[in-house]
C-alpha cells in the first residue's frame, strides 16, 4: 500500500477534501496498532498507523489486480471507529475521520464490500439497514398501546432501528417502555416517517444517503414538535448530539440509562424483585468512550437487589474493548477466527460472570453471535431488560 510507484495526487487531494486532513498529524508512533481492537484478535494484522501515511502519499490502493485490490478495500473497511486509537494518540488523530474519508472515495467509485453494498440499498429505498417497510417501524408497540407523541409529552421516544425491527432486541423497546410507564412518565413514539439516524451509513462513507436521510430526520422532528428525544442506542445518541445540529437539528437527545438512573434517584422506579446473578457490565464503546457515559449504567445495575457486578478493570470503562459492530462491522461477516466480540467474552467468563449486561442493541447481537459459536452459557442482556426484571409484576402491570 506504500508503493512510491502507485502516488497518486488526485486521490490524495480527493481523500483530504472528504475530510481526511488529520492524517497530517500523524507521526506513526505506531501506538494506535496496540490500542486497536484488532491487535488483541491473534491472527489479524491490521496496520492502522499506516493509513495516514498512505493518504499524505496518495497511495491508499496500490493494487491493480482485482482480488488483491478487493482485499485492500476490505482491510480499510476493518475499522470499528471505537475511538480507541484516538483517545491515547499522543496526537489526538481522529482515525475514524480519515477512515470515513478514505471510504467516501470508495462509495463514490462504487467500491464498498458486498455486504454493505447490500445494507446501503436497503437504508436507500426504505431508510433502514433490515429493508423493512418503514410503516412497520412501531409495530413492536402494538401490545403496549403506546401513544404516538404529541406536544406537550416530556420525551418522544426512538426506539433505534435494530430494537424496531429484530424479534430479539425489540424485548429492549418493550422493557424501556415498561419502565418509563412504570415512572409515570409522559412520552409518545416517534412517528413511522422518520427513518434510521444513518450514523452507521455515514460511517461506511455513503454521505449522500446519510445527508438525504438525515435531513428527513430533522424535518420529521421538528414538525412533531419534539424537543427532547430519548433513544435507545448510542449510535442514535451519538448522531444526534454530535452530528444532526449542523443539519438544523435542535432537539436534544438522551440515552435511556441516563433517565433510568435519573427516575431511581428520584424513587420514580424501585427495584425490588432480587437478581442472584454476577454480572459483567460493557462499555459500549459510543457510550462510553465517545460520550464519557459509565456511570450511569453502573449505577442501575447496582441498584438491583442481589447483583454482584463485576468487570475486568484492565479493559473497562475507556479501556473496554469494543464489540466489533461499530462504522458497519455489524453488518460484515467476519470468520469465527476474526471476530472481536470473542475476544471481549473471553475477559467476560474470566470474571464469572453468568450475564453480559450493555447498553447497546449492536454490541447485544455482536456478542450473542460470538457466544452461540463458542458454546458458552452466558446471556447477554440489555440494562433495561435487567432493571425490568427488578420491578414487581403488579407494577409493570399497571
Amino acid at each position: 500500500m506504500s508503493n512510491l510507484e502507485t502516488i497518486i495526487p488526485e486521490i490524495r487531494e480527493a481523500i483530504l477534501e472528504s475530510g481526511g486532513k488529520e492524517a497530517y498529524q500523524c507521526y506513526e508512533c505506531g501506538m494506535c496498532v496496540s490500542l486497536c481492537p484488532w491487535f488483541q484478535v491473534g491472527n489479524v494484522q491490521f496496520p492502522c498507523y499506516r493509513t495516514p501515511q498512505n493518504v499524505r502519499l496518495g497511495a491508499v490502493m496500490a493494487s491493480e489486480e482485482k482480488k488483491e485490490l478487493a482485499k485492500e478495500i476490505e482491510e480499510l473497511f476493518r475499522c470499528v471507529a471505537c475511538d480507541n486509537c484516538k483517545a491515547f494518540c499522543p496526537r489526538h488523530v481522529d482515525m475514524g475521520d480519515i477512515m470515513r474519508a478514505i471510504r467516501r472515495i470508495l462509495a463514490e467509485s462504487d467500491s464498498l464490500p458486498k455486504e454493505l453494498k447490500d445494507v446501503a440499498s436497503k437504508f436507500y429505498n426504505v431508510g433502514n439497514p433490515h429493508g423493512e417497510a418503514p410503516e412497520k417501524r412501531n409495530n413492536w408497540a402494538t401490545e403496549l398501546n403506546l401513544p404516538l407523541f404529541k406536544p406537550g409529552m416530556e420525551f418522544g421516544y426512538w426506539a433505534c432501528c435494530l430494537p424496531a425491527y429484530d424479534n430479539r432486541l425489540k424485548n429492549v423497546a418493550i422493557s424501556t417502555a415498561k419502565l418509563l410507564k412504570t415512572a409515570g412518565v409522559s412520552f409518545g413514539l416517534v412517528d413511522t416517517n422518520v427513518w434510521c439516524c444513518s450514523e452507521t451509513i455515514r460511517n461506511f462513507g455513503a454521505e449522500k444517503v446519510f445527508q438525504e436521510l438525515a435531513q428527513r430526520n430533522v424535518a420529521a422532528i421538528k414538525a412533531a414538535g419534539i424537543n427532547n428525544l430519548l433513544v435507545t442506542s448510542p449510535h442514535c445518541f451519538t448522531t444526534f448530539k454530535n452530528e444532526y445540529p449542523e443539519l438544523g437539528a435542535e432537539f436534544k437527545p438522551t440515552h435511556t440509562v441516563q433517565l433510568f438512573d435519573r427516575l431511581i434517584k428520584e424513587k420514580r422506579l424501585v427495584p425490588k424483585k432480587p437478581l442472584e446473578k454476577t454480572v459483567f457490565y460493557h462499555d459500549p464503546c459510543t457510550l462510553g468512550r465517545q460520550n464519557g457515559i459509565y456511570d450511569e449504567p453502573r449505577a442501575v445495575l447496582q441498584s438491583i437487589p442481589g447483583i454482584k457486578l463485576v468487570e475486568n478493570p484492565l479493559f473497562a470503562r475507556e479501556y473496554s474493548i469494543c464489540c466489533g459492530g461499530g462504522a458497519g462491522g455489524i453488518w460484515q461477516d467476519w470468520p469465527k477466527e476474526e471476530r472481536i466480540a470473542s475476544v471481549r467474552i473471553k475477559q467476560v467468563v474470566g470474571t464469572g460472570a453468568e450475564i453480559l449486561a450493555t447498553a447497546c442493541p449492536y454490541c447485544i447481537l455482536m456478542f450473542d453471535d460470538s457466544i452461540k459459536t463458542m458454546n458458552l452459557d452466558i446471556e447477554v442482556k440489555d440494562v433495561s431488560e435487567l432493571l425490568v426484571e427488578s420491578i414487581t409484576k403488579e407494577t409493570t402491570e399497571n
